[in-house]
């Protein structure tokens, strides 16, 4: 059991902490915003006019990404559902919708690359720290399972984290039901978890599981994309260990 404090909030007797991947230790704003992008020509190449109208859907304005915006906090799925709403308002059936949705993801992702993107500064050292206190530390993502593994082994941090979780067919975030079952995974009682991340839908997540906290991460200080957070950060280091 362990005391976390962060600013005027103290959290005691916490055995673990989940953290979301992107926004959150992966400073993934260059690659989501390519891949936004890249689909979007692609699409608009077939079906010339969509493109504009999808960016903005996906979030992203010039060359700014909202940190609330589609392709930031959904899951590859609902990226896709939403991508084929556009076509489909184009009058193009709904299956042919979705595989033009996802043929364009697709080929967007291969052309950009999937090497994992940088981490945030200090995440390594937070992770680090919070491991050696004896915490039970996850990975809680949106982006797919297989993409979660890839970024624990590509920054080398399979020794600090103990479980690493996506979203693949199943439910995606808000639902409770993941995180109570990656606290399941992990062997804790979500009254004794923390749950780290940079999305209303992080928050709504944890606070629906009845988490021990929500830490909202804000890395631009916009503290409205961690609304319902206990307490809003702007730096993974002012997580303070002050009780082992």
């Amino acid at each position: 059991m362990v005391t976390i404090k962060c600013k005027n909030m103290t959290f005691p007797h916490i055995q673990a902490i989940l953290f979301d991947k992107n926004g959150t230790l992966e400073d993934s704003e260059v690659y989501l915003r390519s891949l936004a992008q890249r689909a979007a020509r692609l699409i608009d190449a077939q079906i010339p006019g969509i493109g504009e109208p999808l960016l903005m859907a996906f979030g992203v304005n010039g060359n700014s990404l909202d940190p609330a915006g589609l392709i930031s906090v959904a899951s590859r799925r609902e990226t896709e559902v939403a991508a084929a709403a556009y076509i489909a308002e184009t009058g193009r059936g709904w299956f042919e919708s979705l595989k033009i949705a996802r043929q364009a993801l697709d080929e967007a992702e291969k052309y950009i690359g999937q090497t994992p993107s940088p981490l945030f500064v200090g995440s390594l050292e937070v992770l680090k720290s919070l491991s050696e206190a004896g915490l039970k530390l996850g990975i809680l993502s949106a982006a797919t399972t297989q993409e979660v593994q890839s970024f624990v082994a590509h920054h080398q941090l399979s020794d600090y984290i103990q479980l690493e979780m996506g979203v693949d067919e199943g439910p995606s975030k808000p639902d409770p039901i993941l995180f109570l079952q990656a606290c399941q995974a992990l062997g804790v009682e979500p009254s004794a978890t923390l749950m780290v991340g940079d999305s209303v839908g992080d928050m709504q997540m944890a606070r629906n599981a009845n988490a021990a906290g929500c830490i909202g991460i804000t890395w631009i200080g916009q503290s409205d994309h961690v609304k319902g957070a206990d307490v809003a950060i702007n730096q993974l280091d002012e997580i303070q260990i002050i009780e082992v």
